[in-house]
């Protein structure tokens, strides 16, 4: 890595002596917390201490589905892999790898690896961090749909789009029109924890502000999804703002996220 920046090398030995501090305590903890419900049982385990790169490359060639799981026992993602070595776009859960690659990545984990792993809990990673990238996948769905509503309900045709206020840029969820100056901006937010609410609100504020000092005549709006109902009206009354033009909340139906696209563009006189 460039000097001053840190590989994932360095991180896991920043953290290394906390986290072997914090197994210790764990594991003792479970099996105190537990004492009554514990059995020692034999099951599959992988030795990776017997194993070299070549072994370990050879594996993931062969088998490229194990790659996640193996990432995962290391602390390691797609992004870490990217930037220590410079290979992009690793898709972890199903990865095609050239053999020069798959043998760049074991000589990577390889010293990550602890001397052995227990087969269920390996697969017991992997489920846990795929589960966790489908949920992802779902929110994201959840935004896009406001934005294909805005498309098919909008009279005007609207898309993801940057700006720059304040030698800063920011970002629209949904912008029209297409190209040149912003008319309309809207800003689509998940917001799942009550502790959120008030960063997420002043966010907004702030977006806001920006593009009208940016685009005078632009105007604003915001889509949100934060399923606390009885607060609503607090959050409006937080939003309220005259650089902001309209604010609607939407559940995860694709029926809840039309009728609020719906009364957006027509509170902005952009309904078709």
């Amino acid at each position: 890595m460039p000097e001053g920046y840190g590989s994932h090398a360095d991180y896991m030995s920043w953290v290394s002596g906390d986290a072997q501090k914090r197994r210790s305590e764990i594991e003792d903890a479970l099996r105190r917390a537990f004492a009554s419900f514990v059995e020692s049982r034999p099951t599959d385990v992988i030795v990776f201490s017997s194993m070299t790169a070549d072994d370990l490359a050879q594996a993931i060639r062969s088998y490229p589905i194990v790659l996640k799981a193996l990432t995962a026992l290391c602390n390691i993602a797609a992004r870490a892999i990217e930037r220590d070595l410079g290979i992009k776009n690793v898709d972890t859960y199903a990865p095609r790898l050239t053999g020069e690659q798959a043998s760049s990545i074991a000589g990577y984990m390889k010293s990550f690896l602890p001397p052995y792993a227990e087969i269920p809990a390996l697969s017991h990673l992997d489920r846990t961090a795929f589960v966790d990238k489908e949920i992802r996948k779902i929110k994201g769905r959840w935004e896009r749909g406001v934005l294909d509503a805005l498309n098919r309900f909008g009279r005007v045709r609207f898309k993801k789009r940057k700006f720059r206020a304040a030698n800063e840029q920011f970002e629209l969820d949904a912008a029209s029109p297409l190209s040149g100056d912003i008319a309309i901006g809207v800003d689509v937010k998940r917001i799942e924890a009550r502790r959120d609410i008030h960063k997420r609100c002043d966010e907004i504020v702030n977006k806001a502000s920006r593009l009208k000092a940016a685009f005078p005549n632009a105007q604003f709006a915001a889509v949100l999804y934060y399923p606390f109902i009885d607060e609503h009206a607090n959050v409006k009354s937080r939003l309220e703002s005259d650089d902001i033009n309209a604010v609607m909340f939407a559940a995860e139906s694709k029926e809840s996220v039309e009728a609020a696209v719906k009364m957006l563009l027509a509170r902005l006189g952009a309904a078709r």
